[in-house]
């Protein structure tokens, strides 16, 4: 209690000083008196405001980077498929998730591959080479992934997201908004995962209601079954090579 109403005194001063010193440099401006700028001076063009909007533009894309990477791309149906295999096998944290997320995050990039190498060349290059300018670069890096997205979102939860949020039902795929297809894509890949990771569970569940009903029939019902069925589990899967099976299932879900 005692912790807690400290706290809650420094974060009132931490307040008060701020509202302070925003009041003092607020008088100070008003008598003409200098101010702090922190390293920060004013735009004197608007060619220098317009610097500064593309900058503060680049940050905003990179600090939701991740973000974009996982709405747009196969990289949510791969991970969790993956997570669905490591539990279902019942190894705890083996294989761990940096291997998990690292084997993600190539096998996004190999099927992505020809949808980025598209991006390269009719968006990226030419705006390199100042052939088209940054409006014109953005709508031709867009559309591969809008095709992308076309292809494996699913109408269901397309129409779903299109009746919320437009008025008018859409007569093509270009009347769709790229932020209402990027949901509807997320929704599609989560529920396809799902059913991956469902498929995936049946055999090891097979697996331990056997060996729970064996034990169970030799009496030894102390003794936690998921101990017993854990190797055979991993025998299972080593004999069908189900890393191979599991990954190029994935691959050929995304039509590659």
């Amino acid at each position: 209690m005692k912790g807690s109403k400290e706290k809650l005194s420094n974060i009132c001063i931490f307040i008060s000083f701020f509202l302070l010193c925003l009041f003092f440099s607020t008088k100070l401006y008003a008598v003409g008196l200098p101010t702090i700028t922190f390293g920060v001076e004013e735009a004197e063009t608007p060619k220098q405001v317009s610097n500064a909007l593309q900058v503060l533009f680049v940050l905003t894309i990179l600090s939701v980077a991740p973000a974009i990477l996982l709405m747009t791309t196969c990289f949510t149906r791969i991970v969790i498929v993956l997570g669905f295999v490591r539990q279902a096998m019942g190894t705890q944290n083996m294989p761990p998730t940096q291997v998990i997320l690292g084997l993600s995050l190539f096998l996004s990039f190999f099927i992505m591959s020809p949808t980025l190498n598209q991006i390269n060349e009719e968006a990226l290059q030419p705006y390199l080479e100042e052939k088209i300018d940054q409006p014109t670069a953005l709508e031709r890096a867009i559309m591969p992934m809008r095709t992308f997205m076309f292809a494996q979102v699913r109408e269901r939860e397309l129409t779903l997201l299109t009746e919320i949020t437009m008025e008018d039902e859409p007569r093509d795929p270009a009347d769709v908004p790229t932020m209402t297809l990027i949901p509807a894509f997320m929704l599609s890949e989560l529920k396809r995962a799902f059913q991956m990771g469902f498929m995936i569970y049946i055999p090891f569940l097979v697996i331990d209601m056997i060996v729970a009903s064996i034990l169970m029939s030799m009496g030894m019902m102390m003794l936690p079954p998921v101990i017993i069925s854990m190797p055979f589990k991993l025998l299972l899967f080593v004999l069908v090579d189900g890393w191979s099976l599991v990954v190029g299932s994935l691959i050929k879900s995304f039509g590659v």
